[in-house]
C-alpha cells in the first residue's frame, strides 16, 4: 500500500482540486456491513442539513434542507442510539420551524426538549440548542404564550455556553428565531 499512498500524496499536491474527492472517499465506511453504510450516511445528511439550515432563506433549497434532514432521521432509526434519535429529532424540529410547518415542528420539538432537558448531562451547547428550537417550534406551531415562556430560557442557555466556538454555533440559529 506505500506505493498507493505515494501516488495519492503527489496526486493532491499536483491537483488540490481533487483534494475534497479524496478526502470524501477516505471516510467512507471500511466494512461491508448495511450498518456501516447507515451511520456514513445518517452522518453525512445530518452535516448537510445543518449546513443548509444555518443559511440566509432566501438561499436555501426547501427540498434538499428537507430531504436532507429526514434522510439522516431515518438512517439513524436504523442504526442509531436513543441520543442520534433525540438529535435528528431536534434536527428536524429547527428544519419545519424554518419551512414554516409548525405542527410537525411541535410534534418533533416536544419529546426533545423533554430528552434534553431531563438529562443531567447534557452539554451546555446541546441544552441551548434544545431551548433554542423548541422556542422556535413553539412560535412556528402559533403557540405564542409557549414561545413568549421559552424565549428566556433559549437566552440564558444560549449565554451559559462556555466555549466560545459552541456558542458561535447555537448563536447562528437563535439568530432565525423571532423576538417576542
Amino acid at each position: 500500500m506505500l506505493w498507493f499512498d505515494e501516488a495519492l500524496r503527489k496526486i493532491k499536491k499536483h491537483r488540490p482540486c481533487l483534494n475534497t474527492l479524496f478526502d470524501t472517499m477516505a471516510k467512507l465506511p471500511d466494512k461491508l456491513l448495511p450498518e456501516s453504510w447507515h451511520t456514513y450516511f445518517a452522518m453525512q445528511a445530518n452535516n448537510a442539513a445543518w449546513d443548509l439550515a444555518q443559511t440566509t432563506a432566501d438561499a436555501i433549497s426547501r427540498l434538499d434542507l428537507l430531504d436532507a434532514a429526514h434522510a439522516s432521521a431515518w438512517h439513524w432509526r436504523q442504526v442509531g442510539t436513543e441520543l442520534n434519535h433525540m438529535r435528528s429529532g431536534m434536527l428536524l424540529a429547527m428544519v419545519h420551524s424554518r419551512m414554516g410547518m409548525g405542527a410537525s415542528a411541535w410534534a418533533y420539538a416536544q419529546p426533545m426538549h423533554a430528552f434534553f432537558v431531563g438529562k443531567a448531562d447534557t452539554p451546555d451547547w446541546e441544552l441551548a440548542f434544545a431551548h433554542v428550537i423548541y422556542a422556535m417550534a413553539a412560535h412556528a406551531n402559533g403557540q405564542d404564550q409557549v414561545f413568549r415562556d421559552a424565549f428566556p430560557a433559549a437566552v440564558q442557555s444560549l449565554n451559559a455556553i462556555q466555549d466560545p466556538e459552541d456558542r458561535a454555533v447555537v448563536q447562528k440559529t437563535f439568530g432565525f428565531m423571532p423576538k417576542p
